[in-house]
C-alpha cells in the first residue's frame, strides 16, 4: 500500500540524508548544502525516527550506510537525480539546452576540441561547456554532466564506458626525423641529436617517462641533446608539432597528426603496460536529453577515431619495447 503524502519524508530531510550518504560525512553533507553539520544531523535523526530505522552506523571516525540507509540511499538519490532534472528543463524552458563536460587539458585540447565543430554542426541547438582540468572533479558537486577518465581497468569508475584503449609511441616532426643521422627511429646513436620532450605532471606513470623508453637502449636522458619538460601533455605534444624534439605520443590523442602526417613515428606502437583506456562516466543526475545525445556523438566519434589511424599512418620503425609494455 502506498503511504499518503502527508507520512512520507520531507525532501529537505531526503536531501540531508542523500548528502550524508553521498559523502559519508555530515559536515562535507553540510557544505554542499550551504548548512551546518549539526542541522544535517538532525534532518537524518529526524528522518530515522520517522522510519523507525537506523539509516547509518556511527563511529568515532567515520559513517557507515546500514542496509535500510543502503536501500533508502539507491531509491532516493534516483528520485532526486530525476527531480532535479525535471526542475533544471522547466526553469530552462525557452533556454538553450547545454551539456558539461570534463576532461584533462590535454585530452581536451587534442582529442575533444577539434571534434566539437562536428557536434554543433549535427545539434546546433545543444551548447557545450568543455571544462579542463587534470584534478579528478565531483561530478555532481561541480555540475558536470560527463565526464572523461583515464584509468587502468582496475581503476575505472564504476557505471563508465571504455572509449578506447591507451596506446605509445615515439614521435616527431617530419623535418626533424628525416634529419637524424641514423634514419627515423629512436636510437642509441640519434639520442645526440634528440631533445628529449618530457611530460611530467606530477602522476607516477613509467610509461610516459624517458627513463623507461631509453633503459633498453642502455641510454639515458642525460645522453640526449636536451630536455624540455611540460606539466600539460598538449605543451609536449605542440613542441614535437614545431620540430622542437621527441615526444612520447599518446596515440588515440595525435591520430589526426599522425594520419596528416604532421608527426612521425619513431618507434612501433605499444599498448599500455597496465592496460590503461579512456572511459567515459555520466554523472547520476545528468538524466536529459541533450546528454543523451551528446554521449551517443561522443562514443560514435570515438569508434570511427579507433579504426582510422592503422590504414593512414605511415608504417613505424622497429625499436625496443620500453620495460613492461607489450607490442
Amino acid at each position: 500500500m502506498t503511504l499518503p503524502l502527508h507520512r512520507l519524508p520531507t525532501l529537505d530531510h531526503l536531501k540531508g540524508f542523500v548528502a550524508t550518504a553521498r559523502h559519508l560525512s555530515f559536515t562535507r553533507a553540510g557544505e554542499e548544502l550551504f548548512l551546518s553539520q549539526s542541522a544535517v544531523s538532525r534532518q537524518v535523526q529526524t528522518l530515522e525516527a520517522q522510519l523507525g530505522a537506523p539509516l547509518f552506523v556511527r563511529s568515532t571516525r567515520r559513517l557507515r550506510l546500514t542496509p535500510q540507509g543502503e536501500l533508502l540511499y539507491r531509491s532516493a538519490s534516483e528520485m532526486l537525480a530525476r527531480l532535479g532534472a525535471v526542475a533544471q528543463e522547466i526553469g530552462g524552458a525557452g533556454q538553450r539546452p547545454h551539456v558539461t563536460v570534463s576532461a584533462t587539458i590535454g585530452f581536451a585540447a587534442l582529442w575533444l576540441v577539434p571534434r566539437l565543430s562536428a557536434f554543433q554542426d549535427r545539434q546546433p541547438e545543444i551548447g557545450v561547456r568543455v571544462s579542463a582540468d587534470n584534478r579528478r572533479v565531483d561530478l555532481e558537486r561541480e555540475e558536470v554532466d560527463v565526464a572523461i577518465r583515464y584509468a587502468a581497468p582496475s581503476g575505472a569508475p564504476a557505471d563508465s564506458r571504455k572509449l578506447f584503449d591507451e596506446a605509445l609511441l615515439p614521435v616527431a616532426s617530419p623535418g626533424l626525423a628525416a634529419a637524424l643521422p641514423a634514419g627515423p627511429r629512436l636510437c642509441a646513436e640519434n639520442l645526440p641529436a634528440l631533445t628529449l620532450l618530457a611530460f611530467d605532471d606530477g602522476s607516477d606513470y613509467p610509461a610516459l617517462r624517458w627513463e623507461s623508453w631509453l633503459a633498453p637502449l642502455a641510454a639515458s636522458p642525460a645522453q640526449a641533446r636536451g630536455v624540455l619538460q611540460f606539466n600539460h601533455y598538449d605543451q609536449a605534444i605542440a613542441a614535437a608539432l614545431a620540430g622542437q624534439g621527441v615526444a612520447i605520443g599518446r596515440e588515440p590523442l595525435i591520430r589526426a597528426a599522425l594520419a596528416e602526417g604532421r608527426l612521425r613515428p619513431l618507434g612501433p606502437r605499444l599498448q599500455a603496460p597496465d592496460g590503461r583506456a579512456y572511459y567515459l562516466l555520466r554523472a547520476a543526475n545528468s538524466r536529459r536529453p541533450a546528454v543523451d545525445r551528446f554521449i551517443d556523438w561522443l562514443c560514435a566519434a570515438a569508434t570511427e577515431s579507433a579504426g582510422s589511424v592503422d590504414s593512414a599512418a605511415p608504417a613505424p620503425p622497429t625499436a625496443p619495447t620500453p620495460p613492461g609494455a607489450s607490442p
